[in-house]
């Protein structure tokens, strides 16, 4: 399936099909998710009782942050590697999504942990390890897209971008871990999805509850899926911006 998206024509065929589909689907998972999240399953006193409720857009803003990092980095890999300018189109539209659902994670998490930590993360990152590289993870997003538009050129730029993302993708492992593994640096909750370098077992039923799981993986789903139908449209615009481009330089040698 790659493969056969890697030429831009086909790209241009499929997106112009997938976009809406997406935009669809994933503002109904939203919705559904959300309805359900804020209205339908209870509180939970012990994660600040009515307010935990912004986890329902926290946690997938979270997930999808990282993932869309990962996406940025593997992009700019094989553009690097292979010179692909469809994977080069694909980390310059991933990038603008990729730090909006980062400051997205920031503002629900501040929200949600009004009550439980006593105050906003805007007052705590400095001394917390997973808000401290959730941080960087925004100002890489950042740092992504100011070296693009500062180098006088697009390949001195595309390199230079490219080089950034795959360096900083070390701190996309160190967000996940750095609760299970620096517990005395973080007052950020445990993980309660997917627990990776705990140095205790949890007990049994100790996880998150399945009604609350359930509503965490609509929403993540149908973020996914808007957040696709947004890259696929700044990747269209791009590509016809280049086009166009083109089609000048030939009319300018051709006068």
């Amino acid at each position: 399936m790659l493969s056969y998206l890697a030429n831009p024509f086909r790209f241009m065929r499929f997106s112009k099909i997938a976009i809406p589909i997406s935009f669809a689907a994933g503002l109904l998972m939203v919705a559904w998710s959300l309805y359900n999240g804020l209205f339908v399953v209870p509180p939970d006193e012990a994660q600040g009782g009515d307010l935990m409720r912004a986890m329902f857009t926290h946690v997938p803003s979270a997930w999808l942050c990282m993932g869309l990092y990962a996406a940025l980095a593997v992009s700019s890999f094989i553009w690097y590697i292979w010179r692909h300018e469809l994977a080069d189109v694909a980390a310059r539209a991933i990038a603008p999504i990729g730090a909006g659902y980062t400051a997205l994670c920031f503002i629900t998490g501040s929200i949600w942990g009004q009550k439980g930590w006593g105050a906003g993360w805007h007052n705590l990152i400095l001394g917390d390890s997973r808000l401290m590289s959730v941080l960087v993870l925004f100002f890489l997003f950042l740092g992504y897209i100011a070296l693009r538009a500062a180098l006088e050129t697009r390949q001195k730029a595309a390199r230079a971008a490219a080089i950034l993302a795959m360096v900083g993708m070390i701190n996309v492992p160190i967000i996940k871990v750095s609760v299970d593994m620096w517990q005395t640096t973080t007052i950020h909750q445990p993980s309660s999805v997917i627990s990776i370098g705990a140095p205790e077992p949890r007990e049994e039923g100790s996880g998150m509850d399945w009604v609350y799981l359930q509503q965490l993986l609509w929403g993540f789903g149908g973020h996914s899926l808007l957040a696709a139908a947004m890259i696929m449209m700044l990747m269209r615009s791009e590509v016809y911006g280049q086009q166009a481009e083109r089609a000048l330089a030939l009319k300018l040698e051709g006068s």
